[in-house]
């Protein structure tokens, strides 16, 4: 935990909750946006203009969030024009650490360091993913919805792939969004770093009633959850799902079903696995060692074994 700038503590996993138990996430703190020509985005300030190779990606493989930024990178053809950092999968007592070399841009060996150089006092946890101006030596964002939708279209012609969040489809793309976003993407969290029974069942059921919920809208056949057209509601429910079975079944007590009870799920997460570039974005190994290293949940550190993924036909 920062606090001005400085490492205060231990990295704790829930550093707000609410007045029954439950985990509050904290909110983004560098809400800037990179756009064709420099302009102001939606927040943040002006100045950040699509560069080939003046951008840095810093991204943790056990992260969700962080993920969804990788697929975007991938899908979107921007690996040569935005450099990428890598972060060790195990949480440290100071956060997320980077192995020897790993940030040839700032040279750091943790990633709260990237933070204070960007702002000598910020307070707050040093999460992931970070998009690093190397220009202008500071961070445009470390919102990952954000950082989602500016490789979608704030690169113009650097970028290539298909349009992840379609002018027709917007509106279905954001109700989606959000009816999963707290109840699944974050519910899992909510249920795993819960404090009491009544936050813990209460999350608890709305992941199970999203992912049956989600379950019925595939059934009909459909490809993607918003039909023939792969969006970024995809690539958001995806990095979810692909965790569920290796991660929230067991660690974060999601114990009702597993992905692999869920016929239509099951099979639309290893579609989207199958696709060109995806399953290199997942890393089943580091999101066991990196969840399973969280001393509040699992304080002696044992990674399991399984669970096997054996992918049904794409």
């Amino acid at each position: 935990m920062l606090v001005n700038g400085k490492w205060m503590a231990k990295w704790d996993p829930v550093q707000a909750k609410d007045e029954k138990g439950g985990f509050v996430r904290q909110v983004s703190s560098f809400r800037n946006w990179i756009t064709t020509d420099g302009t102001p985005g939606p927040t943040g300030q002006a100045g950040f203009k699509a560069e080939p190779g003046r951008y840095h990606l810093y991204v943790a493989l056990i992260c969700p969030w962080a993920s969804r930024t990788l697929m975007a990178r991938k899908l979107k053809g921007l690996e040569d024009a935005i450099t990428l950092s890598i972060v060790e999968p195990e949480l440290t007592d100071q956060g997320w650490r980077f192995a020897d070399s790993a940030d040839p841009v700032n040279s750091a060996t943790y990633m709260h360091e990237i933070y204070t150089r960007a702002d000598p006092l910020v307070s707050g946890r040093a999460t992931v993913p970070v998009l690093w101006d190397k220009q202008t030596a500071t961070i445009v964002s470390n919102e990952s919805a954000d950082i989602l939708r500016m490789l979608n279209s704030g690169f113009g012609p650097l970028a290539s792939g298909p349009d992840l969040y379609p002018a027709d489809l917007r509106p279905e793309i954001d109700a989606l969004n959000d009816a999963i976003y707290p109840t699944l993407n974050n519910g899992v969290y909510r249920a795993g770093f819960a404090t009491t029974q009544i936050a813990y069942e209460e999350a608890f059921n709305d992941v199970f009633t999203t992912l049956d919920s989600l379950e019925h809208r595939l059934s009909d056949g459909r490809k993607w959850l918003h039909g023939d057209r792969f969006t970024e509601t995809d690539i958001r429910a995806f990095v979810t799902l692909i965790r569920f079975d290796a991660a929230y079944h067991g660690l974060f007590k999601c114990n009702l079903r597993r992905l692999t009870d869920y016929p239509s799920l099951w099979a639309y997460t290893a579609r989207i696995h199958a696709l060109p570039g995806m399953a290199e974005t997942v890393n089943i190994d580091h999101i066991k060692r990196g969840y399973y290293s969280i001393r509040a949940l699992n304080p002696n550190g044992i990674v399991p074994l399984g669970p096997e993924l054996d992918w049904p036909s794409a």
